[in-house]
């Protein structure tokens, strides 16, 4: 460590650069949304090109993010000999007691459990719970909800609370008729689900670092941080609904709910976890974004939630053990050594998974089951609806044309192969004497059997009597489902409307027929290339099935972290490397400067403002290795830190990154953009400018009492003898 509070290397270019690229990739990131890169354009259909020829390039948007940002950063001074072997290596497997890979099993592993709870439906019954307590007294109601959130992220983190607890405030506030604007309560969540993380080390991967940096046990951790963060949250509950949220609109006296019809509330609930087990009533969701059904759709979500409860009861068992298995062996690791924490939480976290891998075996004739319902729904009331709008759209040029009209049709996207069958026929239509349109061919449609790809839908005309015998809601005879490569349905011709349907034409002469027509087509020649087997068709395959057979599993698979992992790897080794190139010591004589001026008062509030700028686990990394070179500066120098003074930036560091997730940007922190990529998904768009101007007046009042709190205990608790590292 003596070695590394050289700063004279900061002359040199390459360290130059590596404050630069640090510098960028922690601030600017954030204002790039895209890079274009230009990259070859894959084979595509000749019609998509009036000329008939291909494009040789297409534009790429390359996502410069909170994951890609630090990577390229990584790779550009690798490439310059910035950074080597020694930066890469106590970058990813640790230094100076900061172990990477070891926080990073250890979060992962804790996360499974967290998310499998979230999976069984217990967070969003219990708010469900909290909402009957809470009754339609709105200042009683939102009292609740802040306990509630604040009281189970204090367990299990704040990831599991913005995932389901984000979606049921925007459920409910949608189904009151006088909350105007769900700002109130979606800003309370996310800020009281941030502090609350600050109390336990397993909460936040921040913690971790922390911990991991300065030696500091769970359970003495949780002692010293604890009495800041609940006087902080008793405090702020007032703030918010006196001051900040101080508006009828927003959070009324009383809250008029849409009530439940009882056959709702009768009704089973469904496993979210399974694909399509709503059936329409997703689809519905997207269309009807503020309409009266969708009122009574997101009623029904809130007011009638699914409960596994043997998946409850498990994952509530699993994580309680775990959580007290750590803080006791944490405690003694003194007397018996310390171990590394993932020992504890990966056996859990696989523990875990082999009960929702069981569950899902013995379950999967239902799942499969409700999951094959659920796609011939959602493929019926697509088709459905599809038909209404073409012939609705017939309706409406057939009453606003004219005489001169002289060309209305509808192209099918297979019309190509229909032209090929019936190369003699005229899809134009001229208006008869009259000035009527001829009849014209109602559309149906075909889609997949099976409902690989809901998305794919496939119009072709029908006669109006064949419309009639068009049975969609029996998919066994083939009305519903697409004509496989040895099955085709008729199809007829758009230039010849009959009340007959015509012959279905055999594999054998459709195969003729394309032969005659383009001498290219021979036997080898697939039927349909798009619909070949691929690598992502067999992973989309795999997929669908995973979901159907293990859905609890699958879906806390999709929603863990793994963003997280390139991010924190890739910020570890850029760290690093501004250790190694002479700028921490610079950080750290410049901290020293300030602490000997300002003393501890001035330690707490610089480095709580320090912790909230960039990114939470970005800027937990550069603080800890700030200090660690602090503590090494005075060290050399014989002259200890105070305790009191030490152990104040350390817990006050501690609250900055923590509360700084609900700062001025979403890329604050990974829960920020989670927390806005889930309301998006409900149809509520938070703007930046909206989440700086809401957030910032929570973020002072919760750092001003937070460090003032702090202040006082250090003052209390602690002295100014040496600090013992």
């Amino acid at each position: 460590m003596a070695d590394s509070l050289d700063t004279s290397k900061i002359k040199e270019w390459r360290s130059i650069v590596t404050l630069i690229v640090f510098i960028l990739t922690n601030s600017i990131w954030n204002a790039l949304s895209a890079l274009r890169i230009v990259s070859p354009r894959p084979k595509k259909d000749l019609d998509d090109d009036c000329n008939g020829k291909i494009k040789p390039y297409v534009r790429f948007n390359f996502p410069m993010n909170f994951v890609t940002a630090p990577l390229v950063a990584d790779l550009f001074l690798l490439a310059i000999l910035a950074i080597g072997r020694e930066e890469v290596h106590d970058g990813t497997l640790g230094a100076d007691n900061i172990e990477p890979i070891d926080i990073m099993a250890f979060f992962l592993s804790l996360a499974y459990i967290a998310i499998s709870l979230d999976a069984s439906g217990l967070i969003r019954y219990l708010a469900f719970k909290v909402l009957q307590w809470g009754g339609t007294v709105g200042h009683k109601l939102f009292f609740y909800l802040y306990a509630f959130f604040f009281g189970l992220a204090s367990f299990i983190g704040n990831d599991p609370i913005i995932l389901s607890g984000t979606a049921f405030l925007a459920y409910m506030t949608r189904v009151s008729s006088n909350i105007v604007h769900p700002r109130a309560w979606i800003h309370t969540q996310f800020a009281v689900a941030n502090i609350a993380s600050a109390i336990l080390v397993s909460s936040n991967p921040t913690n971790l670092v922390l911990a991991g940096a300065f030696n500091i046990t769970f359970v003495k951790y949780t002692v010293n941080i604890i009495v800041p963060v609940v006087v902080t949250g008793i405090v702020l509950f007032p703030f918010l609904l006196y001051i900040v949220f101080a508006s009828e609109p927003l959070i009324p006296v009383s809250i008029k709910m849409h009530e439940l019809p009882q056959e709702a509330r009768e009704r089973k609930p469904v496993n979210p976890n399974i694909p399509h087990a709503r059936g329409t009533a997703a689809e519905e969701e997207r269309n009807l974004a503020g309409g009266d059904e969708h009122k009574l759709l997101s009623l029904e979500e809130i007011m009638n939630p699914f409960l596994d409860k043997k998946g409850a009861a498990f994952g509530a068992i699993i994580m309680a053990t775990t959580l007290i298995t750590l803080l006791a062996l944490n405690a003694a690791s003194q007397k018996t050594g310390i171990h590394a924490v993932f020992w504890v939480t990966l056996p859990a976290a696989v523990v875990m998974f082999c009960w929702d891998v069981g569950f899902g075996w013995i379950h999967r004739h239902e799942t499969r089951e409700i999951a094959r319902k659920g796609r011939q729904e959602v493929e019926q009331a697509r088709a459905e609806r599809a038909i209404r709008e073409e012939v609705a759209k017939r309706a409406t040029l057939q009453d606003n044309h004219d005489s001169k009209a002289a060309d209305i049709q509808v192209t099918p996207p297979n019309s190509r192969l229909q032209n090929r069958i019936h190369p003699e026929g005229d899809q134009t239509k001229a208006p008869s004497a009259n000035g009527d349109l001829p009849p014209t061919p109602t559309p149906a449609l075909f889609v997949s059997q099976d409902g690989d790809d809901l998305s794919h839908v496939s119009p072709v005309m029908m006669s109006p009597s064949r419309a009639q015998q068009f049975q969609v809601d029996q998919p066994q005879n083939n009305a519903m489902g697409m004509p496989d490569e040895k099955q085709q349905t008729s199809l007829l011709d758009p230039s010849r409307p009959s009340s007959r349907p015509s012959p279905a034409i055999s594999d054998k002469e459709l195969n003729e027929k394309e032969r005659e027509l383009d001498p290219e087509v021979t036997e080898d020649t697939p039927r349909q290339v798009r619909n070949r087997s691929t690598l992502v068709s067999l992973s989309v395959d795999a997929y669908r099935w995973s979901q159907e057979t293990f859905p609890t599993a699958t879906t806390v698979f999709t929603h863990l972290p793994y963003a997280l992992v390139p991010f924190a790897f890739s910020m570890f080794v850029l760290v690093q490397a501004l250790v190694t190139k002479g700028w921490v010591p610079v950080f750290a004589y410049g901290w020293d400067h300030w602490v000997s001026k300002t003393g501890t008062v001035g330690a707490i509030g610089g480095m709580a403002f320090l912790s909230f700028a960039g990114t939470n686990i970005g800027t937990t990394i550069l603080l800890s290795r700030v200090i660690q070179s602090w503590q090494q500066i005075h060290k050399d120098n014989h002259l200890p830190i105070s305790d009191r003074t030490f152990w104040a930036t350390v817990y006050s560091m501690a609250l900055g990154v923590n509360y700084g997730a609900f700062s001025a940007a979403f890329s604050a922190s990974l829960a920020g953009l989670l927390w806005r990529d889930i309301l998006g998904r409900k149809h509520i768009r938070v703007k930046r400018l909206e989440f700086a101007r809401v957030n910032l007046p929570i973020i002072a009042i919760a750092m001003t009492v937070g460090c003032a709190v702090l202040c006082a205990e250090v003052y209390i608790v602690r002295d100014e003898s040496p600090y013992d590292s």
